[in-house]
């Protein structure tokens, strides 16, 4: 649809253009943005809505970034980070909703309605109270009327996105609660004007002690939330992260989605690329998404049959920001626009929607089309094999959780442990180890438990096993490491290699800006080849079986 058919269309009717046979029913969009300007796992410069403490934006690219997002199928917008600060907290007073209103009303222009991240102790650090429990009638009064206060600004609010008990963040269990007296709590106060309650289900224990192995952070969202399955008010939507552990590159489905026959579910997945190469390593993510919607959940049905069924919204952390070209790199603008077109359309393949960004953003001339293609499908496999192939994870630097660091998280709070030793690598998560299996489908269940049927891409997360242990390929597991971390970091010199052929038929701009990540990105496989290869052989003593150089 042409713009200016667009804006006769908002003209006659009053809202945007629907999205055409839309299977999810909620497309959100989860922007981290802090009020100070910062951007959490933010890789594309400062915030388009915030800077120095105040709402501040440049309308005219606000306009362009709500068609953006609406030319996409995305339909809700929370533009604050849901690790709410103090002063973004105050995004629900009177002193900041006029702003936050008129914002609203640039995005409600194209069918976007937003949504407000909030803290769940807003009743103390914003009211005065002396408590935030769910359950004392002064708090579930403040919240009413801070409902009240924020519809009359915006109206059409979809509602507020609450991170609680999460993350040193305090939530109902602080006060001996359950979940669902806290969600329920805020869904009443919201439920007059048409409001829900988006409840993040990222809640572990991250001070763990690494010398307890019966704690495993991958059980803790069912754990936490499957028991309370019924309990949750209508207007509540469980936020639950697509994999159990924290957007890693390669991770099974969380079991609690679909497992909760009686509440309403949100898949959540992240576009800014926080363990996928930070906008600095290509990486398409749709590669990844379509294998998620692809898994199976039990012996007869797949996460796409949740699709728009159990699981009736979709919501991703955003990957945009103040850069010239919204994303950083250039090509990572395909994994917004994957986002967009697989939250309309589940069943759609990653090869049909990158195909469908390239022409749109470059040209179809087969000569340009074909070559790029192939390599974004490629990107994810190639990130993996230099990083932590068959289901490894955590092996980044911490905090900003860029490039190798093998035993970063090894002996940290957070429960992300590989425990490498001279002997073996991985957690045995079958029952006869931390029982996380069991969470899962019987049929899955006996899937993953047995290490001959576990798919191989994950078998490190499911199994502990010997380095001299034989995949089918016939490779020991020491040896499909050290080729992975070889054949990752040749792959990148082929992307480079492609990336020149191609420059004839791309904007100056583009070519250069992505030429430039391209070599970053070699240098960063490098130094995860070298910096993984050398930890094994340290740990082994087991040399390259092909006399490669790996440093002791």
């Amino acid at each position: 649809m042409a713009y200016s058919e667009y804006k006769m269309w908002l003209q006659d009717n009053g809202r945007a253009p629907p999205v055409v046979n839309s299977k999810i029913e909620e497309r959100i969009l989860n922007h981290w943005d802090n009020i100070d300007g910062s951007v959490e796992r933010g890789y594309s410069g400062r915030s388009l809505f915030f800077s120095d403490g105040n709402i501040c934006y440049d309308t005219a690219r606000i306009r362009d970034y709500a068609r953006l997002l609406a030319s996409i199928g995305i339909n809700r917008v929370c533009c604050n980070n849901v690790n709410v600060t103090e002063r973004s907290a105050r995004m629900i007073t009177e002193k900041l909703l006029p702003d936050v209103a008129k914002l609203a009303a640039v995005f409600r222009e194209f069918g976007i309605r937003f949504i407000i991240a909030v803290d769940f102790t807003s009743p103390r650090l914003l009211g005065g109270l002396t408590t935030y429990d769910p359950l004392d009638e002064t708090v579930t009064d403040w919240w009413k009327k801070a409902a009240d206060d924020v519809y009359k600004h915006i109206p059409d609010l979809a509602g507020f996105l609450v991170k609680a008990d999460s993350e040193f963040r305090d939530g109902p269990a602080a006060l001996g609660r359950t979940q669902a007296d806290g969600a329920n709590s805020i869904a009443r106060a919201l439920k007059p004007h048409g409001g829900k309650v988006y409840w993040r289900c990222f809640v572990y224990n991250c001070v763990q002690d690494w010398r307890d192995k019966k704690t495993d952070r991958p059980k803790a969202a069912y754990d936490h939330f499957f028991p309370l399955d019924g309990f949750f008010d209508d207007n509540v939507i469980l936020q639950i992260k697509h994999g159990p552990s924290d957007y890693q590159v390669r991770e099974p489905n969380s079991p609690l989605l679909g497992a909760m026959k009686h509440t309403n579910q949100a898949i959540e997945l992240q576009v800014t690329q926080e363990y996928t190469g930070q906008q600095i390593d290509l990486y398409a993510l749709a590669v990844q998404w379509e294998e998620i919607f692809s898994a199976p959940i039990s012996d007869t049905r797949t996460m796409r049959d949740l699709m728009g069924r159990e699981v009736t919204a979709i919501a991703a952390v955003a990957n945009t920001g103040l850069d010239m070209n919204w994303t950083g790199h250039t090509l990572a603008q395909a994994n917004l626009y994957s986002f967009g077109r697989l939250a309309c359309d589940p069943s759609l393949t990653a090869r049909a929607v990158l195909s469908e960004w390239i022409y749109l953003t470059f040209s179809n001339n087969p000569k340009l089309h074909e070559p790029l293609l192939e390599m974004m499908l490629k990107s994810r496999s190639v990130y993996e094999k230099y990083t932590t192939p068959l289901g490894l994870c955590w092996m980044v630097n911490i905090n900003h959780h860029y490039g190798p660091s093998p035993e970063g998280y090894e002996f940290m709070k957070w429960g992300t442990y590989h425990r490498a030793n001279r002997e073996a690598i991985g957690v045995d998560r079958t029952e006869k180890g931390t029982g996380y299996t069991a969470q899962y489908h019987p049929y899955l269940n006996k899937l993953y438990s047995d290490k001959e049927t576990c798919p191989e891409e994950l078998l490190l997360y499911f199994h502990r096993l010997p380095y001299d242990y034989r995949l089918k390929c016939g490779k020991t597991l020491l040896q499909y490491m050290y080729d992975s971390h070889f054949e990752g970091y040749d792959e990148v010199e082929g992307f480079i290699k492609t990336w020149d052929s191609l420059k004839p038929f791309l904007p100056e701009y583009a070519y250069s800006s992505v030429a430039e990540r391209l070599q970053q990105q070699l240098k960063n496989a490098s130094e995860w080849r070298d910096v993984v290869n050398t930890y094994f052989y340290r740990l082994t003593n087991v040399a390259d079986a092909n006399g490669r150089v790996i440093y002791e």
